[in-house]
């Protein structure tokens, strides 16, 4: 398999498993049959950034989606998209898009259709993830808590 097929199913894989947490650079090599650092190097050549950025950036982005459109607290959108650390998210979020979470929000709200409520915003992401210190509650539709 040539080289640029496997950085192609290795992004295919980050593009796919992007919210999961747990994804890390040992997964994300062996879906392109390389060791950890070569993945790294081949990756930047192939794509001019390093996975961990790639991965960072899909997740930014869909957290940016989720602001303007989900009624969810910029803590849930946190975990949704894959981050385990608030500050950790803040942060990014603030180098990617010059705002932090909150102001993005207030800023690009507004502008078009009302906000999506969070409880079909969670059930189209696939349900709750975990925050810090807790396992994942999926919810039920239509069974109370």
């Amino acid at each position: 398999m040539d080289k640029a097929r496997r950085m192609r199913l290795a992004k295919d894989a980050m593009d796919r498993d992007w919210a999961d947490p747990e994804l890390d650079l040992e997964a994300v090599a062996a879906h392109a049959g390389y060791s950890r650092y070569h993945f790294i190097r081949a990756f930047r050549e192939t794509y001019g950034e390093t996975p961990g950025q790639y991965l960072t950036n899909r997740r930014i982005e869909r957290a940016e989606d989720l602001l303007r459109t989900a009624n969810l607290t910029v803590t849930e959108i946190c975990y949704l998209v894959g981050f385990s650390s608030l500050g950790t998210f803040s942060a990014r979020f603030k180098a990617w898009t010059g705002l932090t979470p909150s102001e993005y929000r207030s800023r690009h709200v507004g502008r078009g259709a009302a906000l999506i409520p969070g409880c079909y915003a969670m059930h189209w992401l696939g349900g709750r993830r975990a925050g810090p210190g807790g396992a994942a509650a999926q919810r039920n539709s239509g069974e109370a808590d």
